[in-house]
């Protein structure tokens, strides 16, 4: 048998279980055909679905049963199969186009009644015109299966082929008349002319329609193994996904694919237009429709979802809505998606367009077109992009881009890399003001000044010459956006200001809609102020800005530009001294860059290097190297100052606590240029390199080197004191503590090692009291940080003070082991308070507490009852959470929080 043939025995059922003859013609004179009647066969490939047979189940218990779905679906063999399993009478009917005639219907009816062995009596009669049928025939019908004590099941197959409307009333009312006597069992194809809706708020009608004919996965690899192939569930998957569960659509492309070396290759990528899918569907669904009708779907075969608005602009026509309900009644493949939207199933769009292409060459373009232009219309910007792309319309796309004010999405949305992709195949042949600020958006993005700087200055030119556009706010604000975000990657706060000030005038001629409708961009334009504020040193006014950002209105658009802000504060903590408030925000930085759906790459990784920067004043420098190494990718020729600046620091700090003196001088350098120097950029590699020539030998040169460190860096300006005192300048120490200018800004990092360096100098000078209470006074303050480093680096006088009864006390546990208790214990210290609120979802909870009691993750996942994949998921998402890499370190992490 060919795979055509065998695939239509499949769908079909032509096989039959004749039945005896039966002397009788029908009202034109015609003997009847026995075929009409017998329930069709099903082929060796059948597959029983249990579900959908206890479903019809229900047929027995409502009068009206509906079996509704579209060509091929497998309502025939499902039918027959239920009603293989039932007791008689079964009445069996295959309706044919000329049963549209009441007196033939009626007549075959009868006739389906006397072959399973229900006949009527004589005084039914039989119609004797083919044109009608009397009307006494009916309710003689109806009252003589109202009296039987056995209900007989009528299913009538392909019953949509009838379109006579005095036929439909006809069965209703013999349906409606024969009381428990009938089970009416359609099988059609489109909506029959009956009330439904009274059957159904009568619950007297059981309903079958597509989705549930759809096959499952799991039923899908099962039918293919029926078939011949055994595949994974995964492959069956996919498969569905593609055909929608479709009987057919896995029957033909398994029965193609059993003829392939590979066939799961082939399931995967099987083109549907060249298969014996595509003849099934151009037979059986698109040659039966009106010409006009086919000319519709073609067109609208273009498009993933459409409305009748839309199809009627690519038809030039006005008839679309009356032919797309009628399409979907029909389940003609065209399924509705709610509020007058419907969409192509894919394969049907598949071969649609293949088809297209062959009846109306040249066509495809101008379609795309025209969609783009009505969906631009209408607000359907990602829409529009896709289709004015497709017709290769650069400045429809780059224009509706700018015109939506969307131009933010290019670095925030989920989506950014699908639309660089896009606009990357636009050619240097769109010259318009919004190609050229596509263009210079998409460089800026990758930090190409080269590129991006020139486009921007193009595109501001053109529209300084077209001051008249209608859309020239929303391309001036754009404008604004690249300028401030050049500015910050130049490092120059005037034109970053500049940009911010021009944007405030814009945003009141851009209509308020497009603003509250694109966030991101207001918030990416301000993260890139206060970015640039921070690199020159303006702390209050960059802190001022950055928070208005971090409290922006949520959602994946401003997700970036909020990570980046909280990054930045963070980073504006460390540096007055807060590494627990420094933490916590950069905790939350890391976590809004891991989230579901974050863009991707996460920003600039600002928030993983205050957490480094913070762990090795901490002395944890093994989780500082793994949190350096995780933004090694994003920070890798970035001409971005603060970040790389943020690098430079953390990396030198970690090398001079590894005593790496010479690599650390060599890391302090940013190494990017700038148009505005950072006073705390250069103080902080000043103090790398002063500590480089200290630790040579060369007191004098760490002295000079200080001398580009001021007051306004406290944390600098304390650390440049201890070289001070460690250069044994105690009066140059002294006045570098004396100008840090608090006012209440600095923080621990600041107040213990200006602790430090006072009681450096006291034990120095002998005075031993005035020491020891200083630095009592630092081991409070860094206690409940866990600052280590500044003991760690203050020189070998601090060693015999700790050992000494009282400040020993206030170490151990933290700073040095716990002192011994009586018995020869240890005495546990408590904890320091939690720092940062973690959020764990409860199974990340599971998980991690399984982790502390030692069990592998085959035993946390068989605990669990989850899979070992998922577990590991879920320890990545502590990790991330967590800003670990270890099992370990989690657990001490999470000890460390109080979470265990």
């Amino acid at each position: 048998m060919s795979a055509v043939a065998e695939i239509h025995e499949n769908v079909q059922g032509p096989a039959v279980h004749l039945v005896p003859a039966l002397s009788r013609t029908d009202p034109v004179g015609d003997p009847f055909l026995r075929t009409r009647f017998a329930l069709p066969a099903r082929p060796r490939t059948f597959l029983r679905r249990q579900r959908l047979v206890d479903h019809l189940g229900e047929a027995l218990r409502t009068p009206l049963t509906l079996l509704n779905g579209p060509a091929g679906a497998g309502k025939t063999l499902l039918a027959a199969d239920w009603a293989s399993g039932l007791g008689p009478p079964v009445a069996w009917l295959t309706v044919d186009v000329g049963d549209c005639r009441p007196g033939v219907f009626w007549a075959y009816v009868l006739q389906a009644l006397r072959a399973c062995g229900a006949p009527v009596s004589e005084a039914v009669g039989a119609p004797a015109d083919a044109a009608g049928v009397d009307h006494r025939l009916l309710s003689a019908l109806a009252g003589e299966l109202n009296d039987r004590e056995r209900p007989v099941v009528l299913v009538l197959d392909e019953y949509d082929r009838v379109t006579d409307a005095t036929v439909a009333e006809q069965l209703e009312f013999v349906l409606h008349h024969s009381g428990r006597g009938l089970h009416l069992v359609l099988v059609t194809r489109t909506e029959p002319l009956l009330p439904l809706h009274r059957y159904r708020a009568a619950g007297d009608l059981t309903e079958i329609r597509s989705a549930e004919l759809a096959f499952t996965p799991e039923e899908a690899a099962v039918l293919l193994e029926l078939q011949g192939l055994s595949l994974p569930v995964q492959a069956a998957r996919n498969l569905v996904d593609r055909t929608r569960g479709w009987a057919a659509g896995l029957s033909l492309s398994a029965l193609a694919a059993r003829e392939s070396s590979d066939p799961e290759l082939y399931l995967k990528e099987f083109e549907a237009d060249r298969s014996t899918v595509a003849d099934f569907l151009l037979a059986e669904v698109l040659k039966r429709q009106p010409r006009q009708t086919q000319d519709l779907l073609l067109r609208v075969s273009v498009l993933e979802r459409f409305c009748p608005d839309l199809a009627n602009e690519l038809t030039d026509r006005v008839d679309a809505e009356a032919i797309l309900a009628g399409l979907h009644r029909e389940n003609a493949f065209v399924e509705r998606l709610g509020q007058s939207w419907y969409q192509l199933h894919p394969l049907f769009g598949e071969i649609l367009r293949a088809h297209l292409r062959v009846r109306l060459p040249g066509l495809e373009p101008e379609l795309h077109r025209r969609a783009a232009r009505w969906l631009h219309r209408h607000g359907f910007l990602p829409e529009t992009l896709a289709h004015s792309a497709a017709a290769d319309d650069w400045d429809l796309t780059a224009g509706a881009l700018v015109d939506d004010l969307a131009i933010g999405l290019l670095f925030t949305a989920p989506s950014a890399e699908n639309l660089a992709r896009l606009f990357s195949r636009m050619g240097p042949e769109a010259r318009s003001p919004a190609t050229h600020l596509v263009r210079a958006a998409h460089d800026l993005a990758r930090h190409d000044l080269d590129h991006g700087l020139p486009g921007l200055r193009h595109a501001e030119e053109q529209l300084a010459r077209e001051e008249n556009d209608a859309h020239d706010a929303a391309a001036r604000l754009s404008c604004a956006l690249l300028d401030a975000l050049a500015a910050r990657l130049t490092g120059c706060p005037p034109e970053a200001e500049k940009a911010a000030e021009s944007a405030a005038e814009l945003r009141q001629e851009v209509p308020a809609h497009l603003l509250d409708k694109h966030p991101e961009l207001t918030a990416l334009l301000m993260t890139h102020v206060g970015s640039t504020l921070l690199w020159a040193g303006r702390y209050e006014d960059a802190r001022a800005v950055l928070t208005g950002v971090a409290g922006a209105p949520g959602g994946v658009s401003t997700a970036l530009p909020r990570q980046e802000a909280m990054g930045h504060l963070a980073l504006l903590d460390y540096m007055n001294g807060w590494p627990g408030r420094a933490e916590r925000k950069a905790l939350a930085a890391v976590s809004e860059a891991d989230r579901p759906g974050a863009p991707r790459p996460s920003g600039s990784g600002i928030g993983r290097l205050v957490l480094a920067a913070v762990a090795v004043d901490r002395n944890e420098l093994g989780r500082a190297q793994a949190l350096i190494d995780e933004t090694a990718e994003l920070s890798s020729g970035s001409p971005d100052p603060v970040p790389a600046a943020g690098r430079a620091l953390a990396t030198a700090r970690l090398l001079m606590a590894r005593g790496k003196v010479r690599d650390a001088m060599e890391a302090a350098d940013p190494a990017v240029p700038a148009a505005v120097d950072s006073p705390w950029a250069r103080s902080h590699e000043a103090l790398v390199t002063s500590a480089a020539h200290l630790a040579g030998g060369r007191p004098d040169e760490a002295a000079e080197v200080l001398q580009a460190v001021s007051g306004d860096q406290p944390v600098c300006a304390v650390e440049a004191a201890a070289i001070q005192l460690a250069a044994r300048r105690p009066e140059a120490a002294f006045d570098l503590l004396d100008r840090v200018h608090a006012e209440g800004r600095t923080g621990p990092a600041v107040t213990v090692r200006a602790a430090l360096v006072r009681a450096g100098a006291a034990a120095t000078a002998g005075d031993e009291v005035t020491a020891r209470k200083l630095v009592a006074q630092a081991l409070l303050d860094a206690r409940r940080e866990r600052l280590r480093r500044p003991f760690l680096d203050a020189g070998a006088w601090i060693r015999p003070l700790i050992a000494t009864a009282p400040l020993q006390e206030l170490a151990a546990g933290w700073l040095t082991p716990a002192a011994p208790a009586q018995g020869g214990r240890t005495r546990p210290h408590p904890p320091p308070a939690p720092l940062v609120a973690v959020e764990l979802s409860a199974r990340e909870h599971d998980v991690l507490d399984r982790v502390a009691r030692m069990m592998s993750t085959e035993e946390i996942a068989a605990d669990l009852c989850l899979s070992v994949n998922t577990v590991k998921t879920h320890l990545k998402s502590v990790y991330r959470k967590l800003a670990v890499n270890r099992r370990g370190e989690a657990v001490r992490r999470a000890r460390d929080l109080r979470m265990l």
